[in-house]
């Protein structure tokens, strides 16, 4: 997590989707340029107004990795469109191994630039660390700043130099793929497009006129995805930080209190970011692929990587999962598998061997899983449920922690039973109790003494599980939108505007993978 701590700092200028210059400001004149461009049939003209802005967007960060993303297009369609030209030639009457042998040396040179790429900034550090614990050299840190996105937009294009070999692209020009890669509602954090996903509908002609649907719906998805990060996923922010980042020793409901607060910080924040995506892309008439539904609801590990951080998963299935043998070999080999993809799913996230040790612990999750299958006895389903989401939260306590010894000192408290009901009102902190002023008298007759401190968190706790439960912001926009959800929609605008303008300091969690 240390990579991801020390970039909390470097992406506090991105342009968030929940900054007023981003609602206000750049997104209306995005958008109203767009399409004052296309009404006058100035339709390459709009395209390249929507590159630019993207590219904008995201050099509001920083400028100088600008030049970056421009060559990684570049090299990627260059080498896209050769593997795609080799394909076709393969089709003709010509000595298909010469040219599938240069093909095969074009897409291992494609995908290894692309990795030497991410890995130079991603993980240089984090092999000199290893080396310098291992061998007890003294090589100094480079302390590379990561840039903004490079992991989102390398595995985007890595997927279409492989399409393009296995000949399942069309013939694409590079303004339409340029504006595949920088759109600006998936660019800084996912969803992780395919482009089989928009690049058709970037070049349909049913996407050049506005579309009041599409609007109303549009906004109505990003008033729920900002209403999300901003109201719950940052109030959760506060109580999942002081526990993790505190340094001191967490008792049974304080450490439950931290990571149930991170659980939900982070399926709020990252799926709003993602509804807010989607909304925002649909303005424009372009459906982004959806990246979450309803995860928390899920009944097995398999069933959460289907509804958690879907393109991912998709990814990691098709492109490593599957190439690595998949479920056609032996048994052993297929948990094999499993493991060593989510071990790799884990250190995609970031360079430290906690990334690692949550993938090796979903990887086994998802071998178990498949081993009381194969005995074919069915669960109940609310044990089920409740295995799960612990199985998730007690994981994402490694995902969070920024070293093994606070990941362990969350834990140790979780499974503190005897200090939950041992600690007395007088080893409670004043502080602890001070917040309810009376009310905390009258709560130490109920409950335990180290309890009442976390009352307002778990109040907060329980309302996200009735949040939880009810329908996701893609079940609620589908069909026709009527007045109640347009209302419902402003209200929850209304007040994320309100907390908005309010807030002195946010980031979205996945800007930092």
């Amino acid at each position: 997590m240390a990579n991801a701590v020390h970039s909390f700092h470097q992406y506090q200028a991105t342009m968030l989707f929940s900054t007023w210059q981003f609602i206000l400001a750049f997104l209306p004149i995005s958008f109203f340029v767009y399409f004052w461009l296309n009404g006058r049939r100035m339709i390459v003209a709009g395209k390249v107004w929507l590159v630019a802005a993207s590219l904008y967007f995201y050099a509001y960060w920083d400028v100088s990795y600008v030049p970056l993303i421009l060559a990684s297009i570049l090299l990627n369609f260059a080498i896209g469109s050769g593997l795609a030209q080799g394909y076709r030639e393969i089709l003709r009457p010509l000595p298909v191994r010469h040219h599938d042998l240069n093909r095969k040396v074009v897409l291992a040179t494609g995908i290894l630039a692309n990795l030497v790429l991410l890995g130079y900034y991603k993980y240089t550090d984090f092999l000199i660390t290893n080396i310098n614990v291992l061998f007890g050299a003294g090589y100094p840190l480079h302390h590379i700043v990561l840039p903004l996105a490079i992991s989102f937009f390398t595995f985007t294009q890595i997927a279409y130099l492989v399409d393009s070999y296995r000949g399942e692209t069309a013939e694409y020009d590079l303004l339409n793929y340029s504006l595949f890669v920088t759109f600006f509602p998936h660019l800084i954090a996912g969803p992780i497009v395919h482009h089989r996903d928009i690049m058709s509908q970037f070049g349909s002609r049913w996407t050049l006129a506005l579309r009041y649907s599409n609007i109303l719906k549009g906004l109505f998805i990003f008033a729920i995805g900002l209403f999300k990060k901003v109201v719950i996923a940052d109030t959760f922010a506060v109580w999942a930080s002081a526990g993790f980042d505190g340094g001191q020793p967490l008792g049974f409901f304080a450490a439950w209190a931290t990571s149930v607060s991170y659980t939900f910080q982070l399926y709020f924040d990252f799926s709003g970011y993602c509804d807010m995506a989607i909304g925002a892309s649909l303005l424009f008439n372009i459906w982004l692929p959806i990246n979450f539904n309803s995860p928390y609801k899920a009944r097995n590990i398999q069933d959460f990587w289907r509804r958690w951080h879907i393109t991912l998963s998709k990814f990691l299935r098709d492109y490593l999962y599957i190439p690595l043998g998949g479920n056609r070999s032996s048994v052993f080999r297929t948990y094999l598998n499993l493991i060593a993809t989510f071990v790799l799913g884990g250190l995609w996230h970031g360079a430290t061997w906690m990334f690692v040790i949550w993938g090796a612990l979903h990887g086994t999750a998802l071998v178990v899983h498949r081993l009381w299958q194969r005995f074919g006895r069915p669960m109940p389903l609310l044990l089920a449920w409740t295995m799960t989401f612990v199985f998730v939260n007690v994981a994402w306590v490694f995902f969070r922690a920024k070293t093994m010894t606070d990941a362990m000192r969350v834990l140790h408290g979780m499974v503190d039973i005897r200090g939950a009901l041992g600690q007395t009102v007088a080893e409670t902190p004043t502080a602890g109790l001070a917040w309810g002023g009376w009310m905390s008298d009258t709560l130490l007759r109920f409950l335990p003494a180290s309890l009442v401190p976390h009352t307002i968190t778990y109040l907060a706790i329980i309302a996200a599980f009735v949040v939880l439960r009810q329908k996701n912001s893609l079940e609620m926009s589908q069909g026709d939108l009527g007045m109640g959800k347009v209302l419902f929609g402003s209200l929850l605008f209304s007040m994320a505007m309100y907390f908005t303008l309010s807030e002195t300091s946010s980031v979205f969690l996945y800007f930092n993978f």
